[in-house]
């Protein structure tokens, strides 16, 4: 399912890192210590496809990609790191790897503020009001104080509509089993955000309410939000706000980007609401792509599928985002091992945009009865029988392969209506035509946030050492459960 991602970014036509390119300099002579101004597409027939690489000190050299790709204006064309490494080895005949090539020609610098920047736009800080009692020792006993409290963590908008904007966090910044009784239930009261740049914190008025707990004031820069739905067993919710209350306070909000994906030793940049102290950054990278963690988000301990970082997290920092150096989404930070300074924890963005995606999906299908994550329950058991390492060597970037294998299909179920069978090595899930490769075993659960009532699906299988394309079968309603 995840999609091979070249680790170096894209170039565009003016590059705002200094990039040492000095193996593309026209009658093979090397500008040293030179760094790229500018690629741009000097001839704009599809034959030519010829390129100008134009250098600060003023040379420039023309070179010809074939797999270039045009930009917006079908002028100006984005080259890839791994397009000049192509046509370097062409020019040159020089004997060396993708990896060689980067570390002798391009070299990076590691400013991500301008990812930053951008991330920025779509992080916001989240209060989660709720009625609570405090307790407190006076002389020989303890005195119960019923007062209004908050929880406090990050958040991403993940769509600007015409009329609401959406923005995820974690379930647990939203829902308090300290709640009491007369909360209403154990989620928030009440629930605002503030975007980035927003000076404004919630703020005791010194009055209470008629059941005689404190009222709070959040100011002007305070975004009311509804709590849309959520999954505990996911730790991810959902919240929507009035698209106009969002643009009065910052018009220049936007919704996050996804990321296809993320590897293992990529930069992870965490932004969120660390102590409630407001909307800070730190960095790191991904540690583990996938591994299973144990939380209690609603009283009930579960297991969690999340990735590992060694980005520094502190409390506050629970439902905010995780970005790579493009400014993209491939996480929402959501635990820490308090024991360990440098294993904390985020949920997968393959998770974050199934989960959200699905909970807004059901909000806008004018159906009351549907709040929350749903997804369908194919009745199959699969087993792991053997995973390993891959490296690329052109992309640079490696990934975990895992033979997965079906062991056991319930009777009537989804998985024996399209006739699967006992052994059969799962190849490619298939939604709609579309088949997506299964080569770790927890895919096809992230795929089945993305589907819908309606929609078909599918298995490609390797039975007794042949292919076999499995019966399609069409979703119904009655297919689906929520997602506790």
């Amino acid at each position: 399912m995840k999609k091979a991602r070249i680790v170096p970014a894209l170039f565009a036509l003016i590059l705002s890192l200094a990039l040492v390119l000095s193996g593309c300099s026209s009658g093979g002579e090397e500008p040293q210590g030179v760094y790229v101004v500018s690629i741009r597409q000097t001839d704009t027939s599809e034959e030519a496809n010829e390129f100008t690489v134009t250098y600060s000190d003023g040379t420039t050299s023309t070179f010809t990609v074939k797999n270039g790709q045009d930009g917006q204006d079908g002028k100006d064309a984005a080259v890839s790191a791994a397009d000049l490494y192509e046509e370097y080895k062409n020019i040159y005949g020089e004997d060396l790897t993708y990896d060689e090539f980067l570390q002798k020609y391009l070299q990076a610098s590691s400013d991500n503020s301008s990812a930053v920047a951008g991330a920025l736009r779509s992080s916001v800080r989240v209060y989660s009001e709720f009625r609570t009692t405090e307790y407190s020792s006076v002389g020989w006993g303890v005195q119960a104080n019923d007062v209004t409290s908050y929880s406090t963590g990050g958040g991403v908008v993940c769509e600007v509509g015409e009329e609401y904007t959406y923005i995820i966090t974690n379930y647990h910044v939203v829902y308090s089993t300290d709640a009491n009784e007369d909360n209403g239930s154990d989620f928030g009261r009440r629930f605002y955000v503030y975007p980035y740049g927003s000076v404004d914190v919630p703020a005791d008025t010194g009055q209470k309410d008629e059941d005689g707990y404190e009222i709070l004031e959040y100011g002007e820069s305070a975004i009311e939000c509804t709590y849309v739905g959520g999954a505990a067993s996911l730790d991810i919710a959902v919240l929507r706000a009035e698209t106009a209350d969002v643009l009065a306070v910052n018009e220049d909000i936007c919704a996050v980007t996804y990321a296809d994906g993320y590897s293992v030793g990529e930069t992870a940049i965490a932004i969120g609401n660390p102590e409630g102290e407001g909307i800070s950054v730190t960095e790191g990278i991904v540690s583990v792509d996938s591994e299973y963690i144990s939380l209690q988000t609603d009283g009930t301990v579960r297991r969690h599928r999340s990735m590992r970082i060694d980005s520094a997290l502190y409390h506050g920092n629970s439902g905010g985002g995780l970005f790579n150096t493009s400014g993209e989404l491939i996480g929402i930070t959501n635990a820490g091992d308090e024991e360990d300074q440098n294993i904390n924890y985020a949920i997968p963005v393959s998770v974050v945009r199934g989960a959200a995606e699905n909970i807004i999906a059901y909000d806008k299908d004018g159906d009351d009865s549907t709040a929350g994550v749903y997804r369908p329950t194919l009745g199959v058991t699969v087993n792991i029988e053997s995973s390993k390492y891959v490296y690329d060597e052109e992309s640079g970037t490696g990934s975990i392969l895992e033979t997965v294998v079906v062991s056991e299909i319930a009777e009537s179920s989804i998985g024996s209506q399209m006739g699967l069978a006992a052994g059969d090595v799962l190849v490619s899930f298939v939604v709609n035509g579309t088949a997506y490769s299964v080569s770790r075993s927890f895919e096809v659960n992230d795929l089945l946030l993305t589907v819908r009532a309606g929609d078909a699906v599918s298995f490609t299988v390797e039975r007794d050492g042949e292919t076999v394309e499995c019966t399609a079968y069409t979703l119904t309603a009655s297919d689906f459960s929520a997602v506790e």
